[in-house]
């Protein structure tokens, strides 16, 4: 998966539409236009370099932007604004973060995450679902390939818009 598919799959599991996406960028601190917005939402090709349309930067901002929407500013003890965070630094990290930040964003539970994925056809067991979500210097840590996040996003998706998913399903 390419960061340019795991924003088109995150704006059509949770239906967000064009303004407030770029409101969502907006708050991750990456201003768009309209334009541009299309452009990130046009599928790039299978060949292409994972992140030729979405930067990693630009991804994560988005993460960012979403928890900020969805959750409110994080605030420290002095009640001024925490900055967000930046944890993807390499390709393999991706899909950890996306997953711990949509966690966050949307206040998920772990049950919750493992039950879009069995809605989507896989079983994914707390302890394995726990090691995708630790820090990287745990020892217990686990990459997570991208069979976790299509199917954290299909099932998603299968919750959220179900006649929309069988509706696609029989065009094809």
């Amino acid at each position: 998966m390419n960061n340019n598919d795991i924003i088109i799959r995150l704006r059509y599991a949770l239906n967000i539409k064009n303004a407030d996406m770029i409101t969502i960028f907006d708050l991750g601190g990456v201003k768009i236009d309209e334009q541009q917005l299309h452009d990130l939402l046009t599928k790039q090709t299978p060949e292409a370099k994972r992140d030729e349309k979405v930067s990693i930067t630009m991804l994560e901002s988005f993460m960012n932007g979403l928890i900020i929407s969805q959750r409110g500013h994080k605030t420290g003890a002095d009640l001024k604004p925490i900055p967000p965070t930046f944890d993807m630094t390499n390709d393999e990290r991706i899909n950890n973060v996306v997953i711990k930040k949509l966690k966050i964003a949307m206040g998920y539970t772990s049950d919750d995450l493992m039950s879009f994925m069995k809605t989507a056809g896989i079983t994914i067991s707390k302890s394995e679902l726990s090691a995708i979500l630790r820090r990287p210097d745990h020892r217990n840590y686990k990459p997570a390939g991208d069979r976790y996040l299509r199917n954290l996003l299909k099932g998603m998706a299968m919750t959220y818009r179900p006649e929309d998913v069988k509706r696609t399903a029989r065009k094809h």
